[in-house]
C-alpha cells in the first residue's frame, strides 16, 4: 500500500479500520530508521494514558525480538482493544511521530480520550507510569546522579545500577530501563526518584547535557592533545607533502551533499558533525564517502586543523584522528582507552581520570577514521565488544565504536570509498555525506592556489579550458594535483594530448623520472627504458600491496621485491610519518591510485604475469563476492612475490575498488597511443597478447550485463538499469582509446532507456559514457538522475546526444551555463525529444534557451523544470517559445516561483495548444487570478488531460472559475488541487459540482 493515504477520510471511518487501513504505514514509520525509539517513545505514551497495563508492555518488549515483530503485536494488541485504544494510539502516534504528520499517515478525527486522561493517580509508582514520557525526557541528562540516590538509599544494588548502564543502551533506553527497575522495587524507590528530579528542578541544575567544565588537568591534556593534532595536520600528507605544501596554502573545498536529501544543497565542513541529514538518530558514525582521489583524506585533515585551532567544532573537547592504514599494523590486542592514548596522545598524568571523564561525557568527544575501505579486514557486526577496558584485536574495537556497541554517545566520523560500504555498517550510520570533488570554480582556485606565479596559473588555467576531457579530469583532486604539479609537461604537449586518466599518471611518471636524470634534460622515446628495472620494482611491491591489501611497507618488503634507495628516491614512495617512529622505517605510495597504477605497470611489463592475471583483475563480481577477490588476485601472482599475510592468521583480502582501479590502467596503458612507450622494454608479442586477453574481457563483460536485461512488459520500453561494474567497464573501454573496441562492446546493446541513476557518475565517467553510447546503434533515453555530472559533465555528454531521444539529469548541480551549451547541441539532434531538469540550480537565464528550443523544434515532446529558481520573467521567456510550438505534451515546473504573472503568460500561450497533456504548477505561488487564467486552457485546449496546480495559494473564486471552464471541457481527466486555501467545508461543496477536482 502506498504511502500516500486521503487526507480527507470520512469522520465516520472507525478508529480501527483506519489503524488496519494503515498498518503497513504505521509499521514503516516506527521501524524504517532501525531505531526501536519510536516504537519505544509510543509504548511510553500508551502506558501513561492507561490504554496499556504493565503486563501488555512486557509482552510486547521481549529481549531479543525483532523491531518489527514487536510493532506488528502492539498493533494487533491495539486493534483487539477496541475503537477506543485505536483512537488512543492514532492520537499517540501524532505526538511521538509529528515528522510524519502529513507525509502519508492521517490522523484525522484523533483525539485522546479525556476521561483517561483524568484519572487520578495517587501513588509515586503509579505518577512514574502517567508522566513516563517526560520522566524518561528529563532522566537521561542525569541517570547517574539518579542511579546514586537510589544506592544511597538503600533500593538499586550495583547489579541494579550495571543493567541501567549498559553501553548498547542509548540514553532514552537507560532511562526506561531505570524506570522499569524502580517499578519493581516498590513505591519506596519511585519517591526516591521524584523527591531527586524535583529537587535537581528546585536547585536550577539542568537535566540535559550542558557544557561541562573540566578540570585544569583535563585542560592540560586537551592543550596536549591540540598541538598534536595541529602538528599531524598543518602540511599536506595525502601526496606525501612532496613540496612540505602548507595545508592553508593549498587547501581547497570539494563539493559536499547529503546522500539522503538530494534538496538540501552543498554542505560547508561543520555540516558533516551537524544534525542535517540525519537518518538514524540513535546512530553515532557519519560516513563521508568519495571515489579515489576525491580528497577525503585531506578533508579529514582540514577538520583536525580547524578543531586545534579552536576555529570550528568547539562542542567537541577532545579529538581523536585515526588513520586505518595504521590501524592495519597494530599487532597487539587493545583496549579503548589503549587505542585512543597509544595511537594518538598520551596524557602525562591521571590516565585513568581523562578516560572516565570521556566516558562520562561521550558528546564533548569526536573521533575520525580515516580510509575504512584500506581495512583489511570487512566490517561485521558479530563480535560484540560493550566494555570499553577490555582488549581485543583493533579491528574489533574500531566495528564495535562505529556500531555503537562501544563508547555509545561519542560521534565518530569515518572516510570511505562508497562502494566498500555494505549494507551491515550502513544499518549503523547516522548519515552519509558525499564529497564530489572539484566544482570548476574549485579546479580554478586550487590551480591559483598551486602556482604562486600568477601568469603559470592562468597558463594552466588557459590550457585546461582548451581540453575538455582534461578538465573533466581535473575534478579528481589527486588528479588536479598531478597536472599542476606537471605543469611544464602540461603546457609543453600540444592542445589535446592528454584524454585519459593514463595519459595524466604517465605524465607524472615522466615528470618524476626527468627530475632523476643528471642533465634534467628533455628525455627522447626510451625515457621509460632507461628508468625500466625501477619501474619494474616499485610495480612489484605495488602489484603484490594491491593483491593484499597492503599500504604500507616495511624495509623487508622493498628488499624482497628488489627496490633500493636509487628507487625510493624517484619519489614514488615516500616514508610514512605515521610508523616509522615505531616500526623503523615505513613506506607508503604517494596516493593509493599511484600504486594501482604502478601494479598496472607491472602487469603489463613482466613477464611473470600472463593471461590469468588479466581475467582476474577484469572478472565481474556481485558485491557480496567481493571478499573472495583477493584470494583469486593473490593466486595469480608469480610464487616469488606470494608473501604471507602481513598479521599472522590474517585472511587478508584484496579491496575489489582497487583492483578495478588497476583494471582501468592496464586497460589505458595497452592503448594504441602509447605502445611506442613498450617497444624497448618488452616483446610486442607479450604486449599484443596481453592487449586480446583485455579487449577479450572487456566485450565479455558488456555481454554478461546486456544478457541480465529483462524481457519488457507488453506495452514497455526496453529498459536496462546499469549494474555497478557497467560504468567501470565504460571507463576502461574509454581508456583504451580504440573506437573499434567500444563499438564491439556497445554495438549490440539494444535497449530503449538506459538507466544510470545513483552510480556516481561525474565529468569523468561522462566523458567515457560519451565516447561509449555514441556507438549505439538505435537511439536510446538516457537517465543520469542523482549523480554528480554538473556543468563540465554536461559539455562531455555533447558527444553522444545524437543518439538521445531524452535526457534525464534530475540532481545534478547544473546551472544556467550548462544548459546554454547543451541546447546548442541538441537543437541539430533530430532524435532528441525530452528533457528533464528537476532539482538543479537553474534561473531565469536558461528559459531563453528552452524557448528557442520550442521555437526550434516542432517534433520537441516533454520539458520538465521542476524545483528551480524560475520566476515570473523565465515564465513569460518559456511563453515565447510555446506559443509557436505546437508539439509539446508534457510541461513541468512545480517547485519554482512563477506567480500569477508567469501562470497568466503561460497560459496564454497553451490556451490553443493542440499537443499538451499534462501541465505541472505545483508550489509556484500561484492565487486566484493565475488559476482564472489557466482556466482558459481548460476551456479552449482539446488535448489537455491533467493539470496540477496543488500546494497554491488559491481560494474559492480561483477552483470556482476552473469549474466553469471544465463544463466546457470533457476531455479534462482532473485537476489536482490539494493544499491551497480552503475550508473542508468548501472542499466538499468544490467535490460535489465538479468530481474531476482532486483535494
Amino acid at each position: 500500500m502506498s504511502l500516500e493515504m486521503e487526507a480527507g477520510l470520512s469522520e465516520s471511518t472507525l478508529a480501527q479500520e483506519r489503524v488496519l487501513e494503515q498498518r503497513t504505514e504505521i509499521l514503516h514509520a516506527l521501524c524504517s530508521s532501525g531505531s526501536a525509539e519510536r516504537l519505544e517513545r509510543l509504548l511510553d505514551v500508551l502506558l501513561a494514558r492507561g490504554e496499556l497495563v504493565w503486563e501488555d508492555y512486557q509482552n510486547i518488549q521481549v529481549p531479543g525480538r525483532a523491531l518489527y515483530a514487536s510493532a506488528r503485536q502492539l498493533l494487533d494488541l491495539v486493534y483487539t482493544k477496541g475503537v477506543d485504544t485505536c483512537e488512543a494510539l492514532l492520537s499517540a502516534l501524532k505526538q511521538v511521530l509529528p515528522e510524519v504528520h502529513g507525509g502519508g499517515l492521517s490522523f484525522s478525527g484523533c483525539c485522546m480520550n479525556p476521561e483517561k486522561e483524568g484519572v487520578s493517580r495517587s501513588t509515586a509508582t503509579q505518577t512514574l507510569l502517567t508522566h513516563r514520557p517526560d520522566l524518561v525526557s528529563e532522566l537521561q541528562g542525569c541517570i547517574e546522579g539518579t542511579l546514586d540516590a537510589l544506592v544511597v538509599s538503600g533500593n538499586f544494588t550495583s547489579g541494579d545500577c550495571d543493567d541501567v548502564r549498559l553501553p548498547t543502551r542509548t540514553p532514552s533506553q537507560q532511562a526506561r530501563r531505570l524506570l522499569d527497575h524502580v517499578r519493581s522495587k516498590g513505591e519506596s524507590a519511585a519517591k526516591v526518584v521524584l523527591h531527586y528530579i524535583q529537587q535537581t528542578q528546585t536547585s536550577g541544575s539542568s537535566l540535559t547535557k550542558d557544557k561541562v567544565s573540566p578540570p585544569e588537568e583535563f585542560l592540560k591534556y586537551q592543550k596536549k592533545l591540540r598541538s598534536s593534532v595541529s602538528a599531524q595536520s598543518c602540511f599536506l600528507s595525502t601526496y606525501g607533502g612532496i613540496s612540505h605544501m602548507s595545508l592553508d596554502d593549498i587547501y581547497t573545498e570539494g563539493q559536499l551533499e547529503l546522500a539522503h536529501d538530494c534538496a538540501n544543497g552543498l554542505l560547508g565542513l561543520e555540516d558533516i558533525v551537524g544534525t542535517a541529514g540525519t537518518v538514524n538518530e540513535e546512530a553515532d558514525t557519519v560516513l563521508v564517502s568519495g571515489e579515489a582521489g576525491s580528497g577525503k583524506s585531506t578533508l579529514l585533515q582540514k577538520l583536525h586543523l580547524l578543531w586545534a585551532r579552536g576555529a570550528a567544532l568547539q562542542d567537541f573537547l577532545f579529538l581523536f584522528p585515526f588513520s586505518c592504514r595504521r590501524l592495519n599494523s597494530e599487532h597487539m590486542e587493545l583496549s579503548a582507552q589503549e587505542l585512543l592514548f597509544q595511537h594518538c596522545c598520551w596524557p602525562d598524568r591521571e590516565q585513568e581520570e581523562i578516560f572516565q571523564f570521556i566516558l562520562d561525557h561521550p558528546h564533548l568527544t569526536l573521533f575520525t577514521f580515516d580510509g575504512l575501505d584500506e581495512l583489511k579486514q570487512r566490517f561485521s557486526d558479530e563480535n560484540r565488544l560493550c566494555c570499553p577496558t577490555q582488549r581485543a584485536p583493533v579491528h574489533t574495537l574500531l566495528f564495535n565504536l562505529l556500531q555503537g556497541s562501544l563508547m555509545k554517545g561519542v560521534l565518530k566520523v569515518t572516510t570511505s570509498r562508497s562502494e566498500a560500504v555494505g549494507p551491515v555498517l550502513r544499518r549503523h550510520l547516522r548519515k552519509e555525506v558525499l564529497l564530489k570533488g572539484f566544482s570548476p570554480s574549485g579546479i580554478d582556485c586550487f590551480v591559483k592556489k598551486h602556482h604562486s606565479d600568477p601568469t603559470m596559473a592562468a597558463k594552466v588555467l588557459e590550457s585546461l579550458q582548451t581540453n575538455n576531457a582534461l578538465l573533466g579530469l581535473c575534478h579528481s583532486p589527486v588528479l588536479c594535483w598531478i597536472v599542476s604539479q606537471c605543469h611544464k609537461e602540461l603546457l609543453g604537449c600540444g592542445e589535446g594530448s592528454l584524454q585519459t586518466i593514463t595519459d595524466v599518471y604517465l605524465m607524472i611518471l615522466q615528470h618524476f623520472l626527468q627530475h632523476q636524470s643528471p642533465l634534467k634534460s628533455a628525455m627522447g622515446l626510451g625515457w621509460l627504458h632507461d628508468h625500466l628495472q625501477s619501474v619494474l620494482h616499485i610495480g612489484q611491491l605495488a602489484f603484490d600491496g594491491i593483491g593484499t591489501s597492503c599500504y604500507i611497507f616495511s624495509s623487508t618488503d622493498l628488499k624482497t621485491c628488489g627496490v633500493d634507495e636509487k628507487d625510493i628516491c624517484m619519489g614514488f614512495l615516500i616514508q610514512s610519518k605515521e610508523m616509522s617512529s615505531t616500526h623503523g622505517k615505513r613506506y607508503e605510495f604517494l596516493h593509493v591510485t599511484m600504486q594501482c597504477f604502478f601494479a598496472a605497470l607491472y602487469i603489463v611489463l613482466s613477464s611473470d604475469t600472463d593471461r590469468s592475471t588479466i581475467l582476474k583483475i577484469f572478472e565481474l563480481r556481485d558485491m557480496r563476492e567481493t571478499s573472495q577477490s583477493g584470494k583469486c588476485f593473490r593466486a595469480c601472482l608469480p610464487s616469488t612475490i606470494q608473501q604471507e599475510p602481513i598479521l599472522a592468521g590474517e585472511d587478508t583480502v584484496a579491496e575489489r575498488p582497487n583492483l578495478q582501479i588497476t583494471a582501468t590502467f592496464v586497460s589505458g596503458l595497452l592503448s594504441q597511443r602509447h605502445r611506442s612507450l613498450w617497444v624497448d622494454c618488452c616483446p610486442s608479442a607479450m604486449i599484443e597478447k596481453k592487449i586480446k586477453h583485455v579487449s577479450r574481457c572487456l566485450s565479455k563483460g558488456m555481454q554478461k550485463h546486456f544478457k541480465s536485461i529483462p524481457q519488457p512488459v507488453a506495452g514497455e520500453k526496453k529498459s536496462m538499469h546499469a549494474m555497478p561494474d557497467f560504468v567501470w567497464l565504460i571507463k576502461c573501454i574509454y581508456e583504451m582509446q580504440e573506437s573499434r573496441i567500444a563499438q564491439n562492446a556497445i554495438g549490440k546493446l539494444d535497449v530503449d532507456h538506459l538507466k544510470l541513476t545513483y552510480c556516481n557518475i561525474g565529468p569523468v565517467e561522462c566523458t567515457a559514457l560519451a565516447y561509449v553510447l555514441q556507438h549505439l546503434r538505435k537511439p536510446v533515453g538516457l537517465q543520469l538522475d542523482n549523480n554528480s555530472v554538473g556543468d563540465v559533465g554536461v559539455e562531455q555528454l555533447l558527444p553522444c546526444m545524437h543518439i538521445c531521444n531524452s535526457l534525464y539529469l534530475r540532481n545534478n548541480n547544473i546551472t544556467d551555463q550548462g544548459i546554454c551549451k547543451l541546447i546548442s547541441k541538441v537543437i541539430q539532434c533530430d532524435n532528441f525529444q525530452k528533457i528533464a531538469l528537476f532539482n538543479n540550480k537553474l534561473t531565469d537565464a536558461c528559459t531563453q534557451h528552452f524557448s528557442h528550443l520550442l521555437k526550434t523544434r516542432q517534433d520537441f515532446l516533454s520539458l520538465r523544470l521542476g524545483n528551480n529558481n524560475i520566476t515570473a520573467e523565465g515564465a513569460k521567456q518559456l511563453a515565447e517559445g510555446l506559443k509557436v510550438n505546437q508539439s509539446l505534451r508534457f510541461l513541468g515546473l512545480w517547485g519554482n516561483k512563477i506567480g500569477d504573472a508567469g501562470a497568466d503568460a503561460l497560459a496564454s500561450a497553451l490556451q490553443n495548444s493542440k499537443s499538451l497533456l499534462w501541465l505541472s504548477l505545483v508550489g509556484n505561488g500561484v492565487g486566484n487570478a493565475g488559476a482564472c487564467a489557466l482556466a482558459n486552457i481548460i476551456k479552449n485546449s482539446p488535448s489537455l488531460e491533467e493539470l496540477w496546480l496543488t500546494e497554491n495559494c488559491i481560494t474559492r473564486t480561483g477552483v470556482e472559475c476552473l469549474i466553469q471552464a471544465l463544463k466546457h471541457n470533457i476531455h479534462v481527466k482532473s485537476v489536482w488541487l490539494r493544499n491551497n486555501d480552503l475550508s473542508l467545508g468548501e472542499v466538499q461543496e468544490m467535490t460535489q459540482l465538479e468530481s474531476r477536482l482532486v483535494f
